[in-house]
């Protein structure tokens, strides 16, 4: 048995039909709708136990994934009452994301852009929602004062300049758009130099030379040098971790719409070729890509194709005609996969998403713990949520 099928075999697969995606988003936004009502302003947990979220306070880094569910059910609802059902329900987490600067708790990590995008941006966007638009500006300040100026990269956690800490992880690319925002909304133009600066020290190592990338990329703590990389969520050093490769795909196009630099277009060319050259059958791929079809004990991890999906989505605006439409087709057929087999259709079945998501798997060679294992996972409930808004509403809204 062959483990992938190879991107060669992608352009017999067949697309999501336009009444298939907009049925999988109507079952989408009723999901949200029925949640908000649960959920009752408590905030999901990253990812479901047995298939159902645990809720509580707005503490984890994972927050704004949730409210960005609501925003884009807003952005796609048409009926009045929804909509207004929906909005309420809205301007409560951007006042819950307010109440969270203000106090500054868990603040301290560069995961600002996954918390203050999804819910404080997206409300200003559209909304016009002042409190969520100064709220942002805050979490962008609170961004940049994780600058490391001797190694030109943004800490990914820890307090700052503490042992062990001098670090970066591709995540991060998805963390930079509030930076940009920022700079255009403020007229700062040091939001965007750092932004572009940690970009850059990003791609200058991340990836391997066969188009993989690495987890996480540590620096001499004192002079700033690159000293090597790293997994903490793959399965070992010199595999690809499955997230890690769609963060980088999603990541290397917003680069590109900002910077226009043509070596972020060969970066997601090359990262992308090595994601869809490791997909099993069915096309979602294991938790890490060293692992395919044969290797039934190692569990999926559906959000990497939803995360995946959106970035060939975003880089089809800048590309030529036929390739764009490579993409855009691509993320349909993507899409296909995850309606059919992973979206839930039945509530009793799990309050998420997408079904069989992986958080992180401990292996002798990682430095993560065990942590939602094939569970739903709140942001590949919000990117499966945004692809599909972006195919059937395009133009409609800004996302990351």
């Amino acid at each position: 048995m062959e483990k992938w099928i190879g991107e060669a075999a992608l352009r017999e697969r067949e697309e999501a039909s336009f009444e298939e995606l907009e049925g999988a988003m109507d079952r989408a936004v009723k999901q949200t709708e029925d949640n908000l009502r649960l959920y009752q302003g408590a905030f999901p947990e990253a990812n479901s136990v047995g298939g159902f979220y645990p809720t509580g306070k707005n503490t984890d880094w994972t927050s704004g994934f949730w409210t960005g569910e609501l925003w884009i059910s807003y952005d796609y609802e048409k009926g009045p009452e929804k909509k207004s059902f929906l909005l309420s329900e809205g301007e409560k987490a951007v006042l819950s994301f307010s109440r969270r600067m203000e106090e500054r708790h868990y603040i301290d990590h560069h995961d600002m852009g996954f918390l203050f995008l999804p819910s404080c941006v997206y409300a200003w966007r559209l909304t016009g929602n002042r409190t969520a638009r100064e709220t942002a500006l805050l979490a962008a300040e609170q961004l940049k004062s994780r600058y490391r100026a001797e190694g030109r990269y943004i800490q990914a956690w820890g307090e700052m300049r503490s042992e062990g800490n001098a670090r970066l992880i591709i995540d991060c690319l998805l963390n930079l758009p509030l930076l940009y925002w920022a700079s255009e909304e403020s007229g700062r133009s040091e939001y965007r130099e750092i932004a572009e600066i940690h970009t850059e020290t990003t791609m200058r190592h991340i990836l391997r030379e066969d188009g993989s990338s690495w987890h996480t990329l540590f620096f001499d703590p004192k002079s700033g040098e690159f000293s090597h990389g790293a997994t903490c969520q793959g399965y070992q050093d010199g595999s690809a971790w499955a997230r890690g490769q769609s963060w980088g795909i999603y990541g290397t196009a917003i680069a590109y719409r900002n910077t226009k630099n043509a070596d972020y277009l060969r970066d997601f060319r090359r990262i992308s070729a090595y994601f869809l050259s490791h997909l099993p059958e069915d096309l979602c791929p294991y938790w890490d890509l060293s692992f395919g079809d044969g290797d039934k004990e190692e569990p999926r991890d559906s959000s990497s194709l939803a995360i995946a999906a959106c970035g060939f989505l975003e880089m089809s605006r800048y590309l030529p005609r036929e390739e764009a439409e490579y993409y855009s087709s691509l993320s349909k057929k993507l899409l296909k996969s995850l309606i059919d087999h992973y979206q839930v259709k039945d509530r009793q079945q799990s309050d998420g998403q997408l079904l069989h998501g992986t958080y992180a798997k401990k292996t002798p060679f990682n430095t993560c713990k065990n942590s939602g294992v094939d569970e739903c996972v709140i942001w590949g409930d919000y990117f499966f949520m945004e692809a599909l808004n972006r195919i059937l509403r395009p133009g409609s809204m800004s996302y990351f």
